[in-house]
């Protein structure tokens, strides 16, 4: 039916036996229980004598009688079952009020009856207040019924915080830790717009300016952040400074007469957003309403993050909305006094996160947070030195049916909708990057105390979520994890971000955010969030697009039906179409494990069918060849590629190397003399052949005659130590070592044959051998060399590279960026790295010229 934060599936039964009548629901639902999964298990039956019809004989929907809508099914077997014990009453009365349900029975499941977990941080928070005792948040997971959790409240022993009261005015009043962190962000940056915070508010048919603005001026008054200014004391610590009340200006700018009116009042409302704020000088909040229509305005609000954040944006709505009508209507203020201010909290926190209760907390998050990795997802561009702030927002949508699934596998799982899309995420994290162990971002109201709960003011805090993806773990399995580490999270939620990172974060990195470098935020339903509408006149107005924080946010808003989400990214990093791909894959990887929650995580689907088919076949060059390589076919190798070049343009320079000049034809002759003789010293197929010779000429013919010998070579820098060099030619198997007597006559090479090519013998011999033929000799199937890694994880480990793959990458390249007979290409690279042979074969396979630079 839609109502909560969840939507609840509603069954209309007819009994088989009239006399009779339904089975009570517990058994149904059990019944049913056994037959269907669990998210198609009605949460309602609703006993009829009959099923209305149209005239058709179809069962008529629009006559179905509303279910009985007094309470959500029990989540006991027995039907409703009343609160017996003083605790059990009054954790059913806090759990009426959250979920705005009428009555709650004792075995009533709270998320089913469409608790989540920011609603269960308010029940913590209530409870606290109520009963005085500590329970954790993970108490209300583990006994989600109200009997379950008020009989851990009654064995509860913890000491409660103490409640925040109000402090004297005459004192100086410090920031709290997430203020204190945006005013040394500002001292660094004080034209920075990246923490304003707009709150734009449509108002819909006539206005009254006058009543307006009186509202504007109550809700200011009532709280004292609204006109708090942050300024630095004699000693250069900042605190809190509170203006007294006064009457809230409000211009008006009528855009009415402009061509496009809504799109002039979008651009005054990214003006006010793009404003910095001075926050020593003030006001923190700036309003300004503007006139689209006659029946149509945009109140133009616009805070620094330092007095607000979402959940008060809500509070402010709702509140403005409360007075205006009051106003309007000649009726008085309808809001009691707030018992405690913003300032009052702040006290509160910096004396309470003092000592063991600072400790522990510090304690939890030093081990949760330990060698913690960086998240680096592939990025279009390098990240600049100094992070930017420059970003634009792409959005998705999951639809309904997947959204149904998932919710099913979260209720199965002891999870919120929130965890179990974060998991998902988590596992498209690990797939981008290939990391077993991401670390995300992730808000939290911060409003753990019941007395704040109606404040406006900065009490959002950052919680630092790791998920391990480590093993072959299937999605079920990663969820839990990351439920567990939520709920950890949340346990130790007071401590503010900022300190967690003066503890942990050493040397500051301009080029990133501390800790974490993607966000992810999920709305659903929040009690605060909306603003009260009456009459439909006050709503949220348009968003406009803000500077960035991360490199990338993710923020899904669920109002109970298909999942809508946007993507805010950074603009320095990533291309529009690369986080339209990732949304992309986001959807599919959410609708891959909501389809199977057993399916291993590195397994899910993530790439369209259209994406694998341009991934395997056009990317790859399977179904455009090596196309702009003449001479090229399906397996061809790149001896085969230049061997076609040298018919078709012989003498056509090839290879320049100091003075020395070779062509086409030229290094063809001298590779094939070179592969005859090294047929004649049993190199053929499946053998490895040692180069370790100075940079020039003779390094690509060598190169080239190993191959035209059906072999592969194995680079050996003569500038690596020596027992790097002994310990590659052996473990790569090389037989035979091909060098200059000039930079390798001192090395050992154990049993292999070394022919040195610049011992005159030598060469005789060499020019005396019989040209080897080229051979079609099946490109793809065969190696082109051996590449050893740096070693600087262990021993160095040798990868064995085809032909094919070689071929593929100068075929990418001659299509894009593009190489062709005109281009001439620097070789600098040590011929032991990857980049190398795309340096001197690509340009070569083109029909172009390589000029190889010495040492």
């Amino acid at each position: 039916d839609g109502s909560g934060a969840q939507a609840r599936l509603v069954a209309f039964v007819v009994p088989a036996d009239p006399s009779a009548g339904l089975p009570p629901a517990g058994e149904l639902r059990g019944y049913l229980a056994g037959r269907l999964p669990e998210f198609m298990v009605p949460a309602v039956f609703t006993e009829l004598a009959s099923l209305p019809v149209t005239p058709a004989g179809k069962v008529d929907k629009a006559a179905l009688p509303a279910p009985e809508a007094s309470r959500p099914a029990p989540g006991g077997d027995g039907g409703y079952v009343a609160p017996s014990t003083p605790a059990q009453e009054l954790l059913a009365g806090i759990w009426a009020q959250l979920l705005g349900v009428n009555q709650v029975g004792a075995d009533d499941n709270f998320f089913q009856l469409g608790g989540h977990s920011l609603a269960a941080t308010q029940v913590i928070s209530r409870v606290r207040a109520v009963f005085g005792r500590e329970v954790a948040l993970a108490a209300l997971f583990e006994h989600p019924t109200v009997a379950g959790l008020a009989g851990v409240i009654d064995a509860a022993t913890g000491v409660a915080a103490p409640p925040v009261v109000p402090v004297a005015r005459d004192r100086r009043l410090p920031l709290s830790f997430a203020q204190q962190r945006l005013w040394f962000l500002n001292q660094l940056d004080p034209e920075s717009a990246e923490y304003n915070a707009p709150m734009p508010i449509r108002l819909g048919g006539a206005l009254d300016v006058t009543a307006l603005g009186g509202a504007l001026t109550a809700v200011v008054a009532r709280h004292e952040v609204l006109r708090t200014r942050l300024v630095a004391g004699p000693d250069g610590v900042a605190c809190q400074v509170i203006d007294p009340p006064e009457r809230f200006g409000l211009p008006v700018a009528d855009v009415s007469g402009a061509v496009d009116p809504r799109r002039e009042a979008e651009r005054l409302l990214a003006a006010a957003a793009a404003a910095p704020f001075d926050l020593a000088a003030g006001p923190l909040l700036r309003a300004c309403l503007v006139k689209v229509a006659a029946d149509d305005h945009l109140l133009v609000l616009s805070a620094h993050h330092a007095i607000t954040d979402e959940w008060s944006a809500g509070i402010f709505r709702r509140e403005l909305d409360l007075i205006y009508g009051a106003l309007r209507a000649g009726e008085p203020d309808p809001l009691p006094p707030l018992p405690v201010q913003y300032a009052d909290y702040a006290v509160w926190q910096r004396a309470w996160l003092a000592g063991d209760v600072l400790a522990e907390q510090l304690d939890y998050w030093r081990q949760q947070l330990a060698e913690l990795p960086v998240t680096e997802l592939p990025a279009d561009r390098p990240r600049p030195p100094v992070r930017s702030s420059a970003g634009a927002v792409t959005g998705f949508a999951v639809p309904g049916e997947v959204a149904g699934r998932l919710r099913g596998v979260a209720r199965e799982s002891g999870a919120t909708m929130f965890m179990t899309l974060l998991a998902g995420f988590c596992v498209l994290l690990g797939r981008y990057t290939g990391a077993r162990d991401v670390a995300v971002g992730s808000p939290v109201a911060g409003r753990g105390r019941a007395e704040v709960e109606g404040l406006i003011g900065f009490f959002l805090n950052t919680l630092v979520l790791r998920a391990d993806l480590s093993g072959d773990p299937s999605f079920g399995e990663v969820l839990g994890r990351v439920r567990s580490v939520a709920l950890g999270g949340y346990a130790h939620q007071d401590l503010p971000f900022e300190r967690l990172v003066d503890d942990l974060v050493a040397d500051r990195d301009r080029s990133r955010t501390p800790l974490f470098q993607v966000f992810f935020s999920y709305a659903a339903g929040q009690a605060g969030q909306g603003a009260g509408q009456a009459d439909g006149r006050v709503a949220p107005g348009p968003d406009p697009v803000m500077p960035v924080q991360f490199d990338l946010t993710v923020t899904v808003n669920d109002a109970g039906g298909a999942l809508g989400g946007a993507l805010q990214y950074s603009t320095a990093l990533f291309d529009a179409a690369s986080v339209g791909r990732l949304a992309g894959h986001l959807v599919g990887v959410l609708a891959g494990v909501a389809a199977d929650p057993g399916v291993a995580v590195w397994d899910v689907p993530v790439l369209a069918a259209g994406e694998r088919d341009e991934l395997a076949e056009a990317w790859s060059g399977a179904r455009a060849g090596v196309a702009g390589i003449a001479g090229a076919g399906p397996g061809s190798g790149v001896d085969e590629l230049l061997a076609a070049r040298a018919r078709a343009g012989p003498d056509v320079v090839a290879v320049v190397a100091g003075a020395r000049c070779v062509t086409h034809g030229c290094l063809e002759a001298r590779a094939g003399r070179l592969a005859g003789y090294l047929a004649g010293l049993g190199v053929g197929p499946e053998s490895v052949v040692g180069l370790c010779l100075d940079r020039g000429v003779d390094l690509v013919v060598a190169s080239l005659a190993v191959w035209r010998a059906g072999a592969a070579y194995l680079p050996l820098d003569p500038e690596f130590p020596a027992a790097r060099l002994s310990f590659m030619a052996a473990d790569g198997g090389a037989g035979v070592v091909l060098a200059h007597r000039s930079v390798a006559g001192g090395l050992a090479w154990g049993s292999a044959s070394v022919v040195w090519l610049d011992d005159p013998a030598s060469v005789a011999a060499v020019a005396g051998s019989a040209v080897a033929p080229v051979v079609a000799a099946g490109g793809s199937g065969r190696l082109a060399y051996v590449m050893y890694t740096s070693g600087s994880t262990g021993v160095p480990k040798g990868v064995a590279v085809s032909q094919a793959s070689l071929v593929a990458l100068l075929a990418g390249m001659a299509a894009r960026p593009g190489l062709g007979s005109s281009d001439v290409v620097l070789a600098v690279t040590t011929f032991g790295f990857d980049i190398a042979g795309l340096e001197v074969w690509g340009p070569l396979a083109c029909g172009g010229r390589v000029v190889v630079a010495g040492r």
